[in-house]
């Protein structure tokens, strides 16, 4: 075993390989950009070294060096199937925790991966990969595979660059956004075409090779529960498969492994017809440890990444594929800082307050985070057990219901919605399940009734409690009071994205009687963080940032601002209608227009990207571009005036 490892990652994922190192008794070491300097993953290792990026592989591999490490564990995402760095750190004398060079060159080439996998016997979805293929031969190509066709980035993977097309009318826009976004994220803007699978299910079987021959799975992993071909919830086993198609597919991912000369932990993804569940066809194989490696590890009891120290340091697996048992039913959830109720669009900001539940919480976060926009959105991952797939939704739904975080915006909410669909209960689940229930998943989050009137009561009166605890002289503070009684004090409270609602308050934070909008007075008070509103106690958690105040419960979180409404006041009115404004913090890929130019309505102006999503913002309305004060490369903050529309 290795007496010493770098971790070349950041975030969750070297938080969690620095705990089996720290079981195994292995010194780890970190490395870090100066803006993570204050990270989890820092403070966690046993030594941390400042390196100007994590894809900066001289400077990584010679932190490793100058650590003294053996070894370099790289995670997933950045360098970890990187060809260039495997063998640099070969070239360095250290051992790459990770398969040859030659398998992540021929498994991270999509084309060339098929072929070697077919000529191994493994089912391949039908489509074209010769490589080179031109914009117009590849509309070529899909009209002869037959639409609908998935259009698929040859590098890279994670769902970037992948457009599903079903009417060759939208073929040349969607090849040209595929070809940027692969470009953009991978560096190569080479595309297949494929069959596009209906009703598919996104199936992967968990592989581990060593270097004396022996291979084997360790069963699949359902994912089909994606949004944007974005993973959301993982699960092992899946509900559609029996023994007999887990070991087939199980057998052909094996075969697939072995035709590359794999070691080491490694991931077949398969399509799936839902239709069809004895048919399945080779997607990918990713050439490291999976986001989704907790749930095989609950089922297995083995822990993947002791095993992967384990090969790479020389030793051969301690078990055969007869010896592999699934126990029970594992569920994973990703914790996303996005917005449901904008659209999914990322969010950022500092952790206030974080409360994990009693499961297993793969996390690098920590109170007092920052969470930017430089990296991928995924915060966490909650994972639970159970005996069988009920009781391990149920965990999951719990332990969902438990997790706060205040002061960036994320999607448990959306999670815990997602969990209670009937198709996921049932398990009836398929790729396309989530884009198809969106409206109904995220119903409760959007528009007026996303804040119920007991939360906008909370802020009013924490407002009050404040101002009441600061105040030595009774008479400043605003809580109405006219002799003989109280008069109502006006508040609004405007949530993050929302419209103000007023609240009026009348009496003290200890006992109140509180309307919210156009509803009946109640009866209300608060101790702490504890209020009780029309007979109904229940419990937030609660920060604050400024002027924002920050409240959760049951998994959900609320940003509110509060100040005290003027006599005949009225909230400020927005924007005018022609002003774009950008809906995340990022950087501006492309601008399609230019001041003075005549634009439709729904025209596309201005793309922003951020966390590797590209966001279309249009015309609003019919007009001229009066202003359009950005350019193509600016980093633009959340809200920025992108551009002005003035009505023809």
């Amino acid at each position: 075993m290795f007496d010493s490892v770098l971790v070349a990652n950041r975030g969750e994922i070297a938080v969690r390989v620095f705990r089996t190192l720290r079981r195994l008794g292995v010194r780890s070491v970190a490395v870090h950009t100066a803006a993570d300097a204050g990270s989890r993953h820092v403070r966690e290792a046993d030594e941390a070294l400042l390196v100007p990026s994590y894809l900066d592989i001289e400077a990584v591999t010679g932190a490793a060096r100058a650590a003294g490490a053996r070894a370099v564990h790289p995670g997933y995402g950045f360098l970890a199937e990187n060809t260039a760095f495997a063998r640099a750190c070969a070239d360095a004398g250290l051992v790459f925790i990770g398969p040859p060079a030659e398998a992540i060159e021929a498994m991270g080439d999509k084309i060339r991966a098929k072929r070697t996998v077919a000529a191994a016997g493994v089912p391949v979805v039908p489509g074209r990969d010769e490589a080179g293929l031109s914009d117009g031969e590849l509309r070529a190509a899909a009209l002869e595979v037959g639409l609908p066709v998935l259009l698929k980035p040859s590098a890279g993977g994670g769902g970037k660059g992948m457009r599903l097309v079903r009417d060759a009318a939208d073929l040349p826009d969607a090849i040209a956004s595929a070809r940027r976004e692969a470009r953009s994220s991978f560096g190569d803007d080479t595309i297949l075409v494929e069959r596009f699978v209906e009703n598919p299910r996104h199936i992967e079987i968990q592989v581990f090779a060593d270097a004396h021959g022996n291979a084997v799975h360790l069963g699949e992993r359902e994912c089909s529960l994606q949004r944007r071909h974005q993973k959301i919830v993982e699960e092992a086993p899946s509900p559609l498969l029996d023994a007999a198609a887990r070991e087939r597919m199980g057998a052909a991912a094996v075969a697939a492994a072995r035709a590359v000369g794999y070691t080491g932990a490694g991931t077949v993804e398969y399509i799936v017809s839902a239709d069809r569940p004895d048919e399945f066809f080779f997607m990918e194989m990713n050439t490291r440890l999976q986001v989704e490696h907790p749930v095989t590890e609950l089922v297995t009891g083995l822990d993947l990444v002791e095993l992967q120290l384990r090969v790479a340091a020389g030793g051969r697996l301690p078990f055969a594929q007869d010896d592999v048992r699934l126990d029970g039913h594992a569920i994973e959830a990703r914790v996303y800082a996005e917005d449901p109720a904008r659209g999914f669009l990322p969010t950022g900001g500092r952790v206030l307050a974080l409360d994990e539940p009693d499961v297993r919480v793969d996390s690098g976060l920590d109170v007092g985070t920052e969470v930017g926009g430089s990296y991928d959105p995924m915060l966490a991952k909650v994972i639970v057990h159970g005996a069988d797939r009920a009781e391990a939704l149920h965990r999951l739904d719990r332990a969902l219901a438990a997790y706060t975080l205040l002061g960036v915006p994320t999607n448990v909410a959306f999670l815990r919605a997602l969990l209670r669909h009937p198709d996921v209960a049932s398990g009836e689940i398929d790729t396309g399940l989530v884009e198809r229930a969106l409206d109904e998943l995220t119903r409760d989050l959007t528009g007026a009734a996303s804040v119920p009137p007991e939360v906008l009561a909370a802020a009013a009166l924490e407002r009050m409690h404040a101002l009441e605890r600061a105040g030595d002289d009774p008479w400043t503070i605003p809580d109405g009071w006219r002799p003989g009684a109280h008069a109502w004090t006006r508040w609004i409270i405007t949530p993050a994205g929302g419209e103000p609602v007023e609240v009026r308050v009348q009496g003290r934070a200890s006992s109140a009687r509180v309307r919210v909008g156009d509803g009946e007075p109640v009866e209300a008070f608060l101790h702490g963080t504890t209020l009780t509103h029309a007979g109904r106690t229940i419990t937030f958690a609660a920060a604050r940032d400024g002027d924002t105040l920050w409240l959760g419960r049951e998994g959900r979180a609320w940003a509110l601002a509060e100040h005290v409404a003027a006599e005949g006041g009225a909230a400020a009115a927005g924007a005018g209608d022609g002003v774009l404004r950008s809906p995340m913090p990022g950087t501006v890929l492309a601008v399609k227009a230019a001041e003075g130019d005549e634009v439709a309505e729904g025209q596309a102006l201005v793309v922003v990207e951020a966390m590797k999503m590209e966001h279309t913002v249009t015309a609003p309305l019919a007009g001229v571009v009066a202003k359009l004060p950005v350019r193509a490369g600016a980093q633009v903050a959340l809200d920025a005036v992108l551009a002005v529309i003035e009505e023809a």
